[in-house]
């Protein structure tokens, strides 16, 4: 049976970061997968002048990053960024909102609650609320993922830590993932940053192997309800 899968990262490159290998799985079983993108994810960290240029190429990578991983369904809502905090979290729970209705998803992968980064906390708990288990409601499963240079940033005890308990078996993906990331040249670092090819395909390489796979992309499971 289909899946409809909705991804809510906070920016560009969060969503491939977290789950490109799996969203590429989904895309092989022929599944319907849509992202979403909630801040533009860039003028935090560049002057006003070269706002607009950078803003365009940004949302460019995010739509070829991708196509690369087979998803041709991308929206950008383009919240400010590294500012969430600062609107009303009911302003962000009814965007969400609104992607429920009209994707009507059953399969919801989005932000750990504990990461580093602002937005990935306010995002993670905008999701949980839009998808309260009211009845008559599509959504069966959450998955929460992991975001190199912002999750395992995190310092102990200052937020709940990332313990997953769910893998995917990434191992016939992990190329497609490692490519749609070159797409985001501007956003990858050099090794040893974790936000490296490198660093991305180790920490495939690790959680594939604490699971006795290969390679995995590792998630906490928020909720799984089954009806099938």
């Amino acid at each position: 049976m289909q899946d409809k899968v909705l991804v809510i990262a906070a920016h560009p490159d969060d969503e491939v970061l977290g789950c490109g290998g799996t969203i590429s799985k989904h895309i092989l079983k022929g599944d319907l997968v849509k992202v979403l993108i909630a801040a533009e994810g860039i003028t935090s960290r560049v002057n006003e002048n070269d706002q607009k240029n950078k803003l365009k190429a940004l949302k460019q990578s995010a739509i070829e990053a991708n196509k690369i991983l087979g998803v041709n369904d991308v929206s950008f809502e383009s919240l400010p960024d590294n500012r969430l905090d600062k609107l009303l979290k009911l302003e962000v729970i009814q965007i969400i909102e609104k992607y429920l209705s009209i994707f009507d998803p059953n399969i919801i992968y989005t932000h750990h609650c504990g990461d580093v980064n602002i937005d990935h906390q306010i995002l993670h708990e905008a999701v949980v609320t839009a998808c309260r288990p009211l009845p008559g409601r599509k959504v069966e499963k959450i998955l929460f993922f992991e975001v190199p240079s912002s999750t395992e940033w995190q310092t102990p005890f200052s937020k709940i830590p990332f313990v997953p308990n769910w893998f995917v078996n990434i191992e016939k993906t992990l190329d497609q993932k490692l490519k749609s990331l070159e797409k985001y040249d501007f956003e990858m670092r050099k090794w040893p940053h974790p936000r490296s090819l490198e660093g991305v395909k180790t920490l495939a390489l690790w959680r594939g192997s604490t699971a006795g796979i290969k390679s995995a992309e590792a998630f906490i499971l928020g909720r799984n309800i089954e009806n099938k």
